[in-house]
């Protein structure tokens, strides 16, 4: 059934009505790192207690907001103007504040999201991207909604011991709830290998590289390995520093990726996390065929490791998808 417009135009009044009604935070600070790729400081109304890095809570905008410039055309149904737009987003850290100190996400006041502008679905029968569009046009003071909860289970959990090592693969903003882990992690005293490892189409896609190579510099357990596919060495041969496309499976595949993290990824001592892209991750719904380019859950199952849902000791495996 097609959509009916909803042409009727909200009035100031209206509209300032609604956002008193529904949001209860404030967005503090946003930092750009290109149009498309931002972090979001949020601070909200009321204090959330303590929470697990790795778990996710909801934004929201009213679809009164407006949307920025050259995304997808929407189309609202009659009555959904005055409604608001919710997605869950993982929640990630500054890493660091401004002294340097270690920034975990419960020793700040604040909630960081690392979110990527979606302009247009990835199919022309899928409805227009509802929040991304919108969140983009807000700045420091604007107001949004935060959902009631922060929940989700793909976290460390307790099974993680002082001296294993952490493999953290991800694509994209995939490394957002990574980033919470390893700071926590760090602030506990982990004494094992941590490597975070980000895969990216360009390296205008890494927004937290100076977090990273300070607490690179600060913690010699850590590491944070980042790879691109769409980079002038990725795709020209010629490029004096060719290295053709970089995907985290083809570099675990090939013991490059062991090699890079100088440790080599035993299942005996290694917990794994992987986020981000489905065809990073590999999970193959039953019933379906796998596809011709596996992903990285049969690649360490065949290595050692393994996905039960009832094992979190070493060479488990834990995935979010993204979408």
């Amino acid at each position: 059934m097609s959509e009916t417009i909803d042409s009727v135009p909200l009035t100031a009044e209206q509209i300032g009505g609604l956002r008193e009604k529904h949001y209860n935070a404030t967005i503090i600070e946003r930092i750009d790192s290109h149009a498309e790729l931002s972090r979001f400081r949020i601070r909200p109304d009321k204090a959330f207690p303590d929470f697990v890095p790795g778990q996710y809570v909801t934004l929201g905008l009213g679809n009164w907001e407006p949307r920025v410039a050259g995304a997808q055309a929407e189309n609202l149904a009659v009555g959904k103007q005055s409604k608001v737009v919710q997605r869950a987003y993982s929640i990630s850290c500054p890493m660091l504040d401004d002294a340097g100190n270690l920034a975990a996400v419960n020793s700040i006041d604040y909630l960081e999201f690392y979110v990527t502008l979606v302009r247009q679905s990835d199919s022309p029968d899928k409805a227009a991207p509802a929040l991304t569009p919108r969140l983009f046009c807000q700045n420091a003071g604007d107001r949004l909604l935060i959902g009631k909860r922060i929940v989700g289970h793909y976290t460390l959990g307790p099974s993680v011991k002082p001296d294993e090592t952490v493999l953290l693969l991800g694509t994209g903003t995939g490394e957002a709830p990574h980033n919470a882990m390893v700071t926590e992690l760090l602030a506990n005293n982990h004494r094992g290998r941590i490597l975070n490892v980000t895969c990216v189409r360009n390296r205008k896609d890494l927004a937290y590289t100076t977090q990273h190579d300070q607490l690179m510099q600060a913690f010699p357990q850590y590491r944070y390995l980042a790879v691109t596919t769409r980079d002038p060495e990725n795709l020209d041969s010629n490029h004096p520093h060719y290295v053709g496309k970089q995907y985290i499976q083809e570099l675990f595949v090939s013991g490059r990726l062991a090699e890079l993290a100088d440790d080599p990824l035993d299942p005996k001592r290694t917990h794994v996390f992987l986020c981000g892209n489905p065809a990073m991750i590999g999970y193959v719904p039953p019933g379906t065929e796998p596809p011709v380019n596996p992903g990285m859950l049969p690649l360490l199952k065949h290595a050692g490791f393994q996905d039960a849902h009832d094992y979190h000791g070493p060479g488990s495996i834990r995935f979010e998808k993204y979408w």
